[in-house]
């Protein structure tokens, strides 16, 4: 299920909680103008809406892993060559109960995406879930096997997850979802690099995942400029560049499959970083720190369960 990575699913939601909380004060007039969702939950003990913020952090859990156990099974043919440790090819576990297992979590996290709006069955929430699950399985079968398909597909699951986070306030979405593109853009770049993780990869490759690392660094920061909450998250700017430039340089420096794999497996654990600039660019310093709490978990979970 690839736990570390799973980790960091949850801050994508949790992100987008705080981007949706931006508007709290405009849906619910009796909150001060300018009040965080965070700022709601703890200073004011409001825990109206953290019941519906863990189910769709059980919905990405699910969704998440789901796609990665599925993505295993369709892959189990070219894995007995090339990672022959995984658990299918090994032995541990078998293509038919591996498939099951991986349908069931995203038909559950459907169902906890559904679970969340207690007015509606096929909620924003519902069909953004049903969105990610489609993605995934299309991403497993077919468009990674495209050179430009395949990172597209890939990063595009990773802008609904966000959405699916926003979608909390059903108002967002509709606002806020072009901030979706940035992290589309982002896991495209990483998808694309992963390509040489097995066999080595090019330069070229690794220098457009550089140029698009500094596109998204330099949005993440201008939207920051425009809501005034820059000195806010530039800290957490750079720890995100800390993550992800180092590993990239070597990986440029000697494409060779084992450094690449590093660059691959940093970009995805510095997500969480992205997600805290995130919070703190829409002024919700405490999903920020929340979210930058789950950074030592996923190092943690990387050292025992595969990433990449």
């Amino acid at each position: 299920m690839r736990l570390a990575n799973i980790i960091t699913a949850v801050s994508d939601i949790l992100a987008g909680v705080a981007i949706a909380g931006s508007l709290v004060s405009i849906i619910f007039p009796e909150v001060s103008p300018g009040s965080s969702l965070g700022t709601l939950l703890i200073r004011q003990g409001n825990a109206a809406m953290l019941y519906p913020i863990l189910l769709l952090v059980v919905s990405t859990v699910c969704l998440y892993g789901g796609g990665v156990v599925l993505n295993d099974v369709f892959d189990t043919n070219l894995d007995k060559s090339e990672r022959p440790e995984r658990p299918i090819p090994s032995g541990l576990v078998s293509r038919r109960a591996a498939a099951i297992f991986g349908s069931s979590l995203l038909i559950a996290g459907i169902v906890a995406a559904a679970l969340s709006d207690r007015n509606e069955l096929f909620s924003q929430s519902t069909l953004l879930a049903m969105g990610i699950a489609l993605a995934s399985v299309v991403y497993d079968k077919w468009s990674k096997h495209n050179r430009f398909f395949g990172p597209l597909n890939m990063g595009f699951c990773r802008a609904l997850n966000l959405l699916l986070g926003m979608s909390l306030l059903s108002y967002a979405v509709s606002i806020y979802w072009p901030v979706a593109i940035v992290p589309m853009i982002y896991i495209a770049a990483i998808t694309m690099i992963s390509r040489g993780e097995v066999h080595g990869g090019k330069r070229t490759s690794l220098y457009s995942a550089l140029v698009l690392y500094i596109l998204v660094l330099i949005v993440l920061l201008y939207i920051a400029f425009l809501q005034k909450t820059l000195l806010n998250t530039l800290p957490l700017a750079c720890i995100f560049s800390i993550l992800i430039f180092p590993s990239l340089q070597q990986a440029i420096i000697k494409p060779e499959g084992p450094r690449i794999g590093k660059a691959v497996k940093s970009g995805v654990i510095a997500l969480i970083a992205m997600n805290a600039a995130w919070a703190a660019a829409f002024g919700d310093i405490y999903f920020a720190v929340l979210i930058l709490l789950l950074l030592p978990l996923s190092l943690l979970l990387a050292k025992l369960f595969a990433v990449t």
